[in-house]
Formats: C-alpha cells, structure tokens, sequence
C-alpha cells in the first residue's frame, strides 16, 4: 500500500469548524458545498464581477467561491428556462448571501449512524452556530 493510500484508509481528524470546508471525505459519502450562480445575478451580489473576451461577456466571484467565470448569456438564457442552470462546487467558504446547498455523491455508502460530520452541513448563516447532540440531567 502506497503513502498516499495509506492516508486516504486513514480517517482524518474533524477540523475546528467543519461547515467553513466546501468538501467533506470523512467517510465514503463525499460531500460537496455548492453554489447557484443564478442567484448571485438574481440577488444582485456584490461580489460578481463581469470581463468582456471574444465579443462575450462573462461573470465571475471575486471570492472565488466558484472558480469559473461564466458566459452571462448563457447563464441568463438557462436561468429562463424551467431547469435553470444548476449549480457549480464550491471550492471556498459560502458567503451568508451565497444559496448554496450540500451535495452527497455516494449516498449509498452511508454509515448506519449518519454523518460523522453533521457540522458540515451547517449553511452560512452571518453567525457562528453550534448543535446541541445531548442533554445532562442533573
């Protein structure tokens, strides 16, 4: 077995705030953040920013939340159609004002005692959260 395989079978340690993390590999579900560009044009986001090439014009985020830049057109003309244009990975920290959901790849690799990083799929909210998982009766 390979270094590298070596630490892929070995499961790594829950960071200080797994719900800043854009992917989760802790267990054979791989999870993935993503974001829907369409709603950062339809929200007005003042993080988008636009470039003119090749006689088009494309957006992107400043923050690199996602890191592709768009052809507005396009985005535009699947936003207008009844499917949309879909989401792309995060590959940084949502922002509050981002829509963004949680993707599981491999649900059915699933442990029977659920997520072993429930904290991930915490979404930004403008404030640090925390999960109560139980109560002490005195």
């Amino acid at each position: 077995m390979s270094t590298r395989e070596q630490a892929a079978a070995r499961p790594s340690k829950l960071p200080l705030r797994p719900q800043d993390e854009a992917e989760c590999r802790r267990c054979g579900v791989h999870c993935d953040k993503v974001v829907y560009p369409g709603a950062c044009v339809e929200r007005g986001c003042p993080f988008l920013y636009t470039i003119q090439e090749f006689g088009h014009t494309y957006v992107g985020c400043m923050h690199n939340i996602f890191d592709v830049e768009i052809d507005f057109d396009l985005l535009r003309a699947a936003e207008s159609s009844r499917v949309g244009f879909g989401a792309i990975k995060a590959i940084a920290p949502p922002l509050p004002l981002c829509r963004v959901e949680v993707e599981p790849c491999y649900e059915s690799r699933s442990e029977e005692l659920g997520c072993i990083n429930p904290e991930f799929h915490e979404l930004p909210v403008g404030e640090p959260s925390f999960r109560v998982f139980a109560r002490i009766a005195s």
